[in-house]
């Protein structure tokens, strides 16, 4: 496999496949993510979305069909890859008993930069992740929050040219999700490629430019947010709640009100373009739920669509 161009993408798989086993993690999946795009896999738990992560990033070997990162085979030229990768993994992996500027300095190190090189580039990542005033704090006491925006700077500090993040905002509060949402916002804009996990729908539809849904091992869909909407959802939705008891007694009634209907334990979902239309022809036909709310489709209409509304063990 030849040295990367820029026509080619930046990660080239057909027929990827991780078996640990008899068990088949990744199932024989397609993808390319190009240069400069923030890709996303989206699935539940147990998809297959961190195995897959895991083969791209060169810490676990394939098992069938072929895969290009940057150019180059995984197979045959891992420390390579490596060198050129930033990595975030699910868990933090800090040192927490170095400060926030040490963890910087010493991960720099690994890649063989200079002394002087380092300290440069910690000062500036550090005033990107908005850490500067915390650079002589110890890591341990810091906020998830923190944390999670000095992993991001200690995988930048090589400079990588593709970014692979699994479950970056996992357990992060509203105000930190959004922060960290910005840093890699303003990463994509200096061209960096972000290929991530997360089973957070408003995160893909904010960070990914397209995405696929893996669900049992398989990619079922693949788009931009927006086209995946568009394929498998409608417009709005209308939510009914009714009062307890009642909602069993109206088998037959929601037939032809809108383009789906899906009835919920504690609400019904009536999924068409025009959500308001679909609430005065309920009240026409004599239905009075205690709440109503209509809504545009999400990402989350179309994951639960495609991958179920059952718990996975």
């Amino acid at each position: 496999m030849s040295v990367d161009s820029a026509s080619q993408p930046l990660i080239h798989a057909r027929g990827l496949t991780k078996r640990f086993g008899t068990f088949t993690a990744v199932d024989a999946v397609d993808f390319d993510v190009a240069r400069g795009e923030a890709f996303g896999f989206l699935g539940p738990n147990g998809a297959g979305k961190t195995s897959t992560m895991r083969m791209i990033g060169c810490t676990s070997p394939i098992s069938d069909g072929e895969l290009g990162v940057l150019g180059l085979d995984p197979r045959h030229h891992g420390p390579q890859i490596r060198a050129r990768l930033g990595v975030v993994p699910q868990h933090d992996t800090l040192d927490n008993e170095l400060t926030v500027r040490e963890n910087l300095l010493i991960y720099g190190r690994y890649f063989g930069l200079t002394r002087e090189e380092c300290a440069r580039r910690a000062d500036e990542l550090l005033d990107f992740v908005q850490l500067a005033d915390r650079a002589g704090d110890l890591v341990e006491p810091l906020s998830g929050g923190m944390k999670r925006r000095l992993t991001i700077a200690r995988s930048l500090i090589n400079e990588p040219d593709l970014m692979l993040l699994d479950e970056p905002t996992t357990g992060l509060d509203p105000q930190a999700r959004h922060l960290l949402w910005d840093r890699l916002y303003r990463l994509k804009q200096r061209g960096v490629t972000l290929v991530l996990t997360t089973h957070y729908m408003d995160e893909a539809e904010q960070l990914c430019d397209r995405l696929v849904v893996m669900d049992k091992a398989r990619i079922v869909a693949e788009g931009s947010p927006q086209q995946l909407i568009a394929r498998f959802s409608t417009r709005e939705v209308a939510e009914f709640r009714f009062a307890p008891g009642i909602q069993e007694t109206l088998d037959g009634q929601f037939e032809g009100l809108a383009e789906r209907v899906e009835r919920l334990p504690d609400r019904v979902l009536l999924y068409a373009d025009d959500g308001e239309d679909v609430v005065l022809a309920a009240r026409d036909r004599g239905l009075h739920p205690e709440t109503v709310l209509v809504r545009r489709s999400t990402l989350e209409d179309v994951f639960l669509r495609l991958t179920g509304r059952s718990l996975i063990e």
